[in-house]
């Protein structure tokens, strides 16, 4: 037995120049950083205030800047497919040879939805959730710091194989037979199962305390019919983590196996049944559409009802359009593969479902839609994420619907009119919804607001972008282009592809805009300096404490008597100014301290993937023998948590006058 297993030289791809020039940035990018910290000094204050941290406010910035991080890196697979389709045509081959091709688009799917989409939808749960609900943590805090890292463990083992091996070429859903060992021999399909795996577990202990939080930690007075639509879309994504992530850790358990230990439950040999695998692929994968939709539906709702200056229209009807939504999302996942050959029946019990999914969705739209109707709205950059959002998600709904229908299905279902339809929904939903969430709760985050002229550029740069990139697709697999293509005959089709590249490059600039605004806003941070809490005139919780908050959130826990707390505090004032203020003694605050744990057993979560990729028996042992040791240690701690003396709570009050007593 070898002492590195697989682990060879040959794992490093020397032969290829494009993969090596990346590899080779990516490390000396690390190392510049890293360099920079050390020499700057800063590395105690990153240790102590953050990657230690179970804050869930930091925690929350850590995943959006995971998400933001990996977004440039799945940005820059969709340029070079983009650009290998663009030139790829007739004779000429383009730049890409098909292996490397393949795993680009593998790697780009799987980066965007496991690494992108996600850290930005927990990300903005983990800031937000507690402070709207007038709470001072989640229920678990370390929990909450174990998930982050986790899921940064998975991000870490999926860059590893840009350097070290190879990543998967079965496109991000893995389907078998093609994962099976018996066609994909590389560790590709290795590094894809176990990256997943471990960052899919973090994902689960996410979903199982904002569930608990939600449920069992809001303020006095706030009944689950006064919490925001954005707590209410938490829940109902959350309670669809729980549900769908085991289904999905299974799957991936099953065909790690397989390609293992030799089992055959989704082999050709050994009547082992391929179907099976794409049924519980998509049991996972459509309610993880709606794990990634909901929460931005939520962030729409209060952007939509802060700007408009007047209560979210039809409450109640979000509400129960948001849990119909999370009932209905289990019952639509074979609309994936109707040509399985399920029959009529079956596949025309799932078109049904999948019309009548969209009409919750349809009533939200509407909502928004009124709640804009009458008011004074003011188009900030979050209000014009949210308008282009509501024209770009209704078209990308309407496709939807279209490949509801079976036989439409039939003819599209392989074709680049899928792939534009997907788009539509993710990029119109996921990312104009996170843009939205990042404009708007930024200065609560940081104390200072983003420039708003770079933020607009940036807007209309994706919005543009994506119409020139994505558009054109629909058109391609109405002309009958299929989907993976890395290299095609019909010169017809060109003219279309190179249109898409286009857009692909406006949709850098946007995001070459919003690295800018972010520069410009530290730079210009005194201008924009926010001084108030609530920069907004919000209706939440989370707008009447200091900006960024203190660590504790509120130094008194609010009673809430309504809903829309903060508005109607702020609304009752002018009434009580002639009333003396209640004097308010401050109480010593417990909290959680700081812990490793999530940090050291994310160490010990890479070296345990990247042993079992390799085959490296003993490392793997070891990893595990470490995790187990952290968590021993963690569990027989003296103490969880440290007090906070009301004089520096009274003081931090002193200081930033802004919260208001509910």
């Amino acid at each position: 037995m070898k002492l590195l297993g697989k682990l060879d030289w040959s794992a490093i791809p020397f032969d290829q120049p494009i993969v090596m020039g990346a590899s080779g940035g990516m490390v000396l990018a690390i190392a510049l950083i890293l360099a920079w910290i050390t020499v700057k000094g800063y590395w105690p204050y990153l240790w102590s205030e953050w990657l230690t941290s179970v804050d869930h406010k930091r925690i929350g910035i850590m995943y959006f800047i995971l998400a933001l991080i990996m977004l440039l890196r799945g940005f820059a697979d969709a340029i070079m497919m983009r650009a290998q389709q663009a030139v790829a045509a007739g004779g000429a081959q383009g730049f890409l040879p098909p292996e490397h091709y393949d795993q680009i688009f593998s790697a780009h799917g799987a980066i965007m939805i496991f690494f992108v989409a996600m850290p930005l939808v927990i990300g903005l749960m983990n800031f937000v959730v507690p402070l709207q609900l007038g709470i001072r943590d989640v229920a678990f805090p370390t929990l909450n710091s174990v998930s982050l890292w986790l899921t940064a463990s998975g991000i870490l083992l999926t860059n590893i194989s840009l350097v070290v091996g190879e990543y998967a070429k079965t496109g991000w859903v893995a389907y078998a037979p093609l994962s099976e060992l018996e066609f994909s021999p590389g560790v590709g399909v290795d590094y894809y199962l176990w990256a997943l795996q471990i960052a899919g577990v973090g994902t689960l202990m996410a979903g199982i305390n904002f569930v608990a939080t939600i449920l069992k930690m809001r303020a006095p007075g706030m009944s689950l019919m006064r919490m925001p639509v954005f707590c209410w879309t938490a829940l109902a994504t959350n309670l669809l983590i729980v549900a769908a992530f085991p289904v999905l850790t299974a799957t991936f358990a099953m065909l790690l196996l397989d390609r293992y230990l030799g089992f055959h439950f989704f082999t050709l040999a050994g009547e082992g049944n391929q179907m099976m695998y794409v049924n519980l692929f998509w049991i996972w994968g459509h309610p993880e559409v709606y794990i990634l939709i909901l929460p931005m539906f939520g962030v729409f709702s209060e952007v939509v009802a802060t700007f408009s200056g007047k209560p979210l229209f039809g409450y109640r009807s979000m509400v129960a359009a948001t849990m119909a939504i999370c009932v209905l999302s289990f019952l639509v996942w074979l609309h994936h593969f109707f040509t399985m050959g399920a029959g009529a029946d079956v596949n025309g019990f799932f078109g049904v479902m999948t019309m009548i999914i969209a009409v919750p969705t349809g009533v939200k739209i509407f909502n928004w839609l009124f709640t804009m109707y009458g008011g004074r709205v003011r188009f900030t950059v979050p209000v014009l994420w949210a308008v282009g959002f509501m024209v770009t998600f209704v078209i990308g709904g309407m496709t939807g619907v279209l490949m509801a229908v079976p036989p439409a299905s039939f003819q599209l279902h392989n074709s680049l009119f899928l792939i534009a339809h997907f788009h539509n929904v993710i990029i119109g939903g996921v990312v104009f919804g996170a843009m939205a969430g990042y404009n708007y709760w930024f200065p609560k985050a940081f104390g200072f607001t983003l420039d708003a002229r770079w933020g607009k550029a940036s807007f209309w740069c994706w919005l543009v972008g994506f119409y020139l990139a994505f558009m054109p697709l629909y058109v391609l697999g109405l002309m009958g282009m299929t989907r993976r293509m890395q290299h095609y005959d019909n010169l017809g089709w060109q003219p279309w592809l190179v249109v898409a590249a286009i857009g692909a490059l406006v949709i850098g600039a946007g995001i070459f805009c919003q690295v800018v605004q972010l520069v410009v806003s530290i730079r210009r941070r005194e201008q924009y300096r926010d001084a108030t809490g609530d920069p907004w005139n919000g209706r939440t919780l989370e707008w009447s404490t200091a900006s960024p908050p203190p660590s504790w959130n509120f130094a008194f826990v609010p009673r809430v008597a309504g809903k829309d707390a903060f508005w109607a505090r702020k609304k009752a004032l002018p009434l009580r100014q002639d009333q003396p203020a209640p004097a308010r003694e401050y109480k010593p605050i417990e909290m959680p301290r700081n812990s490793a744990t999530g940090f050291v057993n994310a160490f010990f979560a890479v070296v345990i993937g990247f042993a079992l990729i390799w085959h490296i028996w003993w490392m793997a042992g070891l990893g595990a023998l470490g995790a187990f040791l952290t968590i021993l240690v963690f569990a027989f701690r003296e103490e969880g948590e440290f007090e906070i003396p009301a004089a520096q709570i009274a003081q931090f009050d002193r200081t930033h006058p802004v919260e208001i007593a509910l």
